[in-house]
């Protein structure tokens, strides 16, 4: 609250400016802490071992583990390093958008802001479609026809909510989701194990198909530890990010390693061939290692690796808009927050754009539903 008043002293008159600090009736808004953090990166980055399952395939398990434990020092380490370094720095709404923009100046870094949300809508459109092509696993008939949409339809509109609630909530949440996700790879990895050393199962370590096969699963590998500046565009909303952001980079770094390689370890211990394995292919070694009720409950992880995905990157696309609203690129609604913090105009525009993406055809996830 600001006060003006006029004091008089003999002759002289004062005119001062008085500033009150006004007393919050309400303590701050929460904000999201490491462990959250960490969560909903892996979520950004990675949602689990399914996608990498072509890579085993194409490599064989030596060659696999070998690209799996590789790629992280020299495509994550200094990707991570970077982005915790810079959000560290620049704790700001937008995170890489205004990184370039103060680099670059405004033209380019409207072109990063745009291109990405851009990107996103064809993107987001994948995680729902994911999400379900593995409900339909448990019951073809839940996903037949318009149903198919509907679910997906489902999940933009819950997820959109949930990001509603703020940035923390949807740290806190992840943080559930990740537990739920690799809950059936960790009894996974002790099945695989133990069958190995009960049984003495033969590894059948070398199988490279072919230097196409090994380059595409270099691909896949390089495409599965991608997507770390996506953390950045919620800085602002980071508890102390000058010490937060360097230790959730390397943490969720080492969490997306180690749920890859160790997947593909208890499988080759088990004795399992990774001929024909692919998308898809870890319900059925996971029905193999423990019996059906592992396999279900792979399929139940598929259903939340989707769903967490698509949750923590609405937190993080959502804030590109509203941090280009403030600097004038984009309609100042944008910019508009609620009681939590959240740019809700961007939340529900944005959610609007991904849901009318629903109904493109996705190829490369096409053969799951089979």
């Amino acid at each position: 609250m600001h006060l003006r008043g006029i004091f008089c002293l003999g002759r002289r008159v004062f005119i001062a400016n008085l500033t009150f600090m006004r007393l919050a009736l309400q303590p701050g808004q929460r904000k999201l802490r490491m462990i959250p953090l960490i969560a909903a990166t892996y979520f950004m980055v990675s949602g689990g071992p399914y996608a990498i399952e072509d890579i085993l395939g194409g490599a064989g398990y030596s060659t696999a583990i070998i690209i799996l434990l590789v790629l992280p020092f020299l495509w994550s380490l200094p990707t991570t390093l970077m982005i915790g370094e810079l959000a560290s720095a620049i704790p700001a709404e937008g995170g890489f958008y205004v990184w370039v923009r103060r680099a670059l100046g405004p033209f380019w870094g409207y072109q990063e802001g745009w291109l990405s949300l851009s990107a996103s809508v064809f993107d987001m459109a994948i995680y729902p479609a994911f999400c379900v092509t593995y409900l339909g696993k448990f019951n073809p008939a839940l996903t037949a026809g318009w149903h198919s949409l509907a679910w997906s339809l489902a999940v933009v509109i819950i997820c959109c909510m949930w990001n509603l609630r703020g940035a923390p909530s949807v740290g806190d949440g992840s943080i559930w989701l990740f537990l739920l996700l690799l809950s059936p790879f960790a009894v996974f990895i002790v099945f695989g194990l133990w069958q190995g050393f009960a049984h003495h199962s033969a590894v059948q370590w070398h199988h490279v198909s072919s230097e196409s096969a090994l380059s595409t699963a270099i691909l896949v590998a390089m495409w599965n530890y991608m997507g770390w500046d996506n953390a950045s565009t919620v800085a602002k909303e980071v508890e102390n990010p000058q010490r937060t952001y360097p230790r959730a980079m390397i943490g969720s770094a080492l969490l997306v390693a180690v749920s890859y390689i160790l997947p593909l370890l208890a499988m080759a211990f088990a004795g399992l061939t990774s001929d024909n394995f692919s998308t898809g292919s870890w319900v059925d070694a996971a029905t193999s290692v423990a019996g059906p009720w592992l396999g279900f409950a792979v399929i139940a992880g598929g259903v939340v690796s989707g769903f967490g995905m698509f949750n923590a990157l609405v937190m993080s696309y959502t804030r590109l808009p509203m941090a280009m609203a403030e600097d004038r690129m984009l309609p100042r609604s944008l910019a508009r927050v609620n009681s939590r913090g959240v740019p809700w105009v961007s939340v529900l525009l944005c959610g609007l754009a991904w849901a009318l993406a629903l109904k493109l055809p996705f190829e490369p996830w096409g053969h799951l539903s089979g």
